[in-house]
């Protein structure tokens, strides 16, 4: 069996990714997403996330702003682990429960100095960590590389071929980034995530998964799944 999840990252960013990645698991394939607790959004995030109650939210830890510099001292573990738990208190805060899995913007747990933290605080809570459980992480549904946009990369017609190329048996993150340009939000990645948006809500796209028999679920989902695996 195939199963994926569609998840989408930065929920919380701004306003505009917030419109964006509602109305991409209302209207479209996303079935999960990961939220930031400590930019402008999340407040709202949290509200919106009250009328939606079939869509994992996980902790999208925040470590470095949106073009990349570092908030913390990678090189001060004390630091680094406190601001890691205090983000997973502000997920709690807002939420209301503990998150359904736990990844980075930027992917910043790869790093050797703080992938030791968020092991520890994924196996403190049973929580996926991304790379790190039975989830395989699809990051190629991305619109931008070297500094250039790739539009074509982001279209319904290339995830109908990393659908039916790249995704085998077995669980399978494909990571996204849906949401509307926000002139009160500064990023790099803008243009992108509305052609992402526009794919993602494509009924094309929910066609092609049931006829490649794959089957859409939550990260809230993932331990049943897991149980009912033969063998």
């Amino acid at each position: 069996m195939k199963y994926c999840i569609v998840n989408g990252d930065d929920f919380g960013a701004s306003r505009g990714i917030n419109r964006g990645i509602v109305e991409a698991h209302c209207h479209g394939v996303l079935t999960s997403t990961s939220l930031m607790v400590n930019m402008p959004a999340s407040e709202e995030a949290a509200i919106l996330s009250r009328d939606l109650p079939k869509l994992s939210i996980g902790l999208h830890v925040n470590l470095t702003t949106e073009d990349g510099e570092l908030v913390v001292d990678l090189n001060a573990p004390d630091e680094c682990r406190a601001e890691l738990h205090r983000q997973h208190e502000r997920f709690q805060d807002l939420m209301g429960c503990l998150p359904t899995h736990l990844d980075s913007h930027h992917n910043i747990h790869r790093s050797p100095q703080l992938l030791p933290h968020f092991l520890n605080l994924a196996h403190q809570y049973c929580l996926p960590l991304r790379e790190h459980s039975p989830v395989h992480y699809f990051p190629s549904f991305y619109g931008q590389w070297d500094g250039e946009m790739h539009l074509k990369q982001i279209s319904v017609e290339s995830l109908i071929q990393m659908l039916g190329t790249e995704f085998e048996e077995g669980f399978t993150e494909l990571s996204c980034h849906p949401g509307y340009v926000d002139p009160d939000f500064s990023s790099t990645y803008a243009i992108e995530r509305e052609a992402e948006l526009q794919t993602l809500c494509s009924p094309i796209i929910k066609s092609k998964l049931v006829e490649l028999q794959i089957q859409l679920i939550g990260f809230r989902e993932l331990n049943d799944c897991l149980a009912n695996l033969p063998g």
